[in-house]
C-alpha cells in the first residue's frame, strides 16, 4: 500500500465527529472577516472531504459546513453593521484586502443579494462581502437567504471535489510505477518548499494582532 493511500485511509479512520467539528470551525473562522486571511478553511474542507466516502458522511459534513459558513457570514455582516465604512480604513483591510473590499462593495451596489451568493465562490471577496453587505445597509432578511444558499452550494461543490480527488488519488497511486511516484513526490515537495519560503518572506515584517488590525488607521 502506498503513502498516499495510507494517509487517506488514516483520515477516513479518524473519529468522524471530531473531524467534522474541526472542519466546521475552520470554515466558520475563514468566513468571519479578519480571520479569513488566516484560517485555511477551504483547504481544510478539501482534506476532510476525502473522507466523505458514504452518502451519510457526505450529508453530515455538508450540513455542518453549510451551517458554519452561514454563521461566519452572519458574524461578518454584524461586524459590518457595527463598524460601517470605517472598516475599509482598518489596518487589516488596508494590509490584506482593499481591492477585495472595493470589488465586494461594487458588486453589492450592482447586484444586491445576488452578489452575496456569487461572492461565496470568489477568494478574498468571499471573506469581505458579508461585512461590506452589513456596511451597505443590505437588509438581513435579504442577506441571510443568499448567504445560506451560497454556503450550501459552495460546500457541496468542495466536498464533491475533495471526495473525487481522494478516490482518484488512490487509483492513481495503484496504477503508477515507483519511478513515476518519485517524480510526483519531487514535484509536490518543490511546491511545498516554495510555499513555505513565500510564507516566511511574508512574515518577515512583525505581525500585528487581529485586534490591533481592526483599529482605524490614524
Amino acid at each position: 500500500m502506498g503513502l498516499m493511500t495510507d494517509v487517506l485511509d488514516w483520515l477516513q479512520a479518524l473519529p468522524q465527529p471530531g473531524l467534522v467539528a474541526a472542519t466546521g470551525g475552520l470554515v466558520l473562522a475563514e468566513c468571519t472577516i479578519g480571520l479569513g486571511f488566516i484560517a485555511p478553511g477551504e483547504a481544510g474542507l478539501l482534506v476532510a472531504a476525502t473522507t466523505a466516502i458514504t452518502p451519510t458522511r457526505f450529508l453530515v459534513l455538508w450540513g455542518v459546513v453549510t451551517l458554519c459558513a452561514a454563521t461566519g457570514d452572519s458574524l461578518g455582516y454584524l461586524i459590518g453593521r457595527r463598524y460601517g465604512p470605517r472598516l475599509r480604513e482598518t489596518r487589516l483591510i488596508q494590509k490584506y484586502g482593499v481591492g477585495g473590499w472595493d470589488k465586494a462593495t461594487g458588486i453589492l451596489r450592482r447586484r444586491g443579494a445576488w452578489a452575496v451568493f456569487f461572492a461565496r465562490f470568489l477568494p478574498v471577496v468571499r471573506t469581505l462581502t458579508p461585512a461590506a453587505a452589513g456596511t451597505s445597509g443590505l437588509p438581513y432578511r435579504k442577506f441571510l437567504p443568499a448567504a445560506a444558499a451560497g454556503a450550501a452550494c459552495w460546500s457541496a461543490l468542495h466536498i464533491g471535489i475533495g471526495a473525487a480527488l481522494g478516490e482518484a488519488a488512490k487509483r492513481l497511486e495503484s496504477a503508477m510505477s515507483t519511478g513515476a511516484l518519485a517524480v510526483v513526490a519531487a514535484v509536490v515537495a518543490a511546491v511545498v518548499i516554495a510555499h513555505v519560503v513565500k510564507k516566511r518572506r511574508a512574515k518577515a515584517t512583525p505581525a500585528t494582532a487581529v485586534e490591533d488590525d481592526l483599529e482605524p488607521v490614524a
